[in-house]
């Protein structure tokens, strides 16, 4: 039976679009361009609201159980956090002071919550790196153990961590994924062994290689920790249903459940709006997650950080073999939910074309603009398009409310012309065309004088 329990919750807002789409002017200023593509008066005012309701009281109750003892892993998106530094550094600095305490760990997120990894491995792999240095200079913590965006996994995501010198993982533990294994060990996807064929390795690493590798390169590959699905979601998502069976579930029961399920450890995983957002505090979540800790040590189950958990574990390792297409905690776990319907596939390529146009530009501004187009949330937001049932309703929920006035039609091809705006809007910052302008203006002004020249010989004369 399960004795020892890791609690991960991730904090992230999203940079929401400007419907409908504003035009841009040809030869906008980069920071014009941004003005148009990002509502930041709509970002504003929903994160000042899940402050109030979720982040302020959250943070607070889970600063309280940590100095009592409860051990706790919690990720935040750079979306969050500028956001948090913008319009609240209140909020940031209590957050901060959660985090400083021994007992809490820090995971690294994707920065953008984006799908970067689906367009540009390689320059994933680098966000990742810069993600860990930029959380490090906020919060004094470097995180070892990563999740992605809406906790994706893969193989190539897993390489592509593994690359990043990340230690470890968290997965979503979905049956399709696990097969006959449960999600209550650790594992690990990688092959270590010696070949009976040696594989011949060059003495250099190209440039682009060296730069991607982490050194020194760590000794194990990264350690898997599985998201225990039904656990998990039996608070995430049904805590507040009055139609669930296990309606209204109270700390001692759901400590009995984690304690009679059986295997090694457990790992919860919830959205940190979960507590205040999702489940408002007239629901009973608040007193609920304060009366767990106690519950939990009457029945002999410790709480460890995510690290401290793969460390415990770390000789009993299972090999997990992880698929090509990645698993999420998102939906019913699978990519479907983000490129299930014909506007999300459409918005999946307008991402790429805009992040190729922007890299053809060169301009590092641009190319970040372009990474905050492909977050996952802006094909989250319309998975309920020609769509019903419980993933469609989740969906909804966090489409703005505001969009809804545009009709479903109208929000599909609102957000479908700002990517196009986007597009057009970057097209003057190709060097090629900033040469051949450049180019046209010495044309112009030669052109412009020779008149002149012309005349003052026939005076001459």
């Amino acid at each position: 039976m399960v004795a020892d329990l890791a609690i991960y919750t991730v904090v992230h807002q999203p940079r929401r679009l400007k419907l409908p789409a504003q035009p841009i002017p040809r030869g906008a200023s980069i920071e014009d361009i941004v003005h148009c593509l990002f509502d930041e008066r709509m970002n504003e005012r929903y994160f000042r609201k899940v402050a109030q309701y979720s982040y302020y009281p959250a943070a607070q109750m889970f600063l309280d159980l940590v100095r009592q003892g409860l051990h706790l892993s919690i990720g935040f998106s750079v979306s969050f956090l500028r956001q948090a530094a913008a319009w609240d550094p209140t909020l940031l600095g209590l957050f901060r002071e959660l985090v400083a305490e021994e007992n809490v760990e820090l995971i690294g997120v994707e920065p953008y919550h984006s799908f970067l990894f689906f367009i540009d491995m390689p320059a994933f792999v680098m966000r990742m790196q810069d993600m860990a240095d930029e959380l490090e200079g906020i919060f004094g913590k470097r995180p070892v153990v990563t999740d992605t965006t809406e906790m994706c996994m893969s193989a190539q995501l897993y390489n592509a961590l593994d690359t990043a010198g990340f230690r470890g993982a968290l997965l979503d533990g979905r049956p399709w994924v696990m097969g006959w294994r449960e999600t209550t060990h650790l594992y690990r996807y990688g092959d270590e062994t010696p070949y009976t064929v040696p594989i011949e390795e060059k003495r250099s690493r190209s440039k682009r290689q060296s730069r991607l590798l982490t050194e020194p390169v760590l000794p194990r590959s990264p350690y898997l920790l599985t998201r225990h699905l039904d656990l998990s979601d039996d608070v995430g998502y049904r805590f507040s249903n009055r139609n669930w069976p296990g309606y209204p579930l109270y700390a001692d029961t759901y400590a009995d459940w984690i304690a009679n399920t059986w295997g090694d450890l457990v790992m919860l995983g919830w959205d940190f709006e979960t507590f205040g957002e999702h489940h408002r505090v007239d629901s009973g979540i608040f007193e609920f997650m304060r009366a767990l800790p106690g519950e939990l040590a009457r029945r002999n189950i410790s709480t460890y950080t995510a690290s401290g958990l793969m460390e415990r574990h770390s000789e009993h390792a299972h090999e997990l073999p992880l698929p090509v297409h990645p698993t999420t905690w998102a939906g019913s776990g699978g990519m479907e939910f983000f490129l299930g319907n014909s506007a999300q596939q459409n918005i999946l390529q307008l991402m790429c074309h805009v992040y190729g146009l922007a890299r053809l530009t060169e301009n590092p501004d641009l190319i970040d603009v372009a990474m905050w187009l492909t977050q996952s949330d802006n094909l989250h937001l319309i998975q309920w398009y020609g769509r019903s049932g419980p993933e469609a309703e989740v969906s909804a929920y966090f489409t703005p409310r505001e969009w809804w006035d545009l009709g479903p039609n109208g929000v599909i091809h609102e957000q479908q012309q700002v990517y196009l705006n986007a597009l057009y809007a970057m097209e003057p910052y190709l060097p090629v065309r900033t040469v051949r302008r450049s180019r046209s203006k010495t044309t112009v002004k030669a052109v412009r004088r020779e008149p002149a020249l012309v005349g003052s010989h026939a005076t001459a004369r």
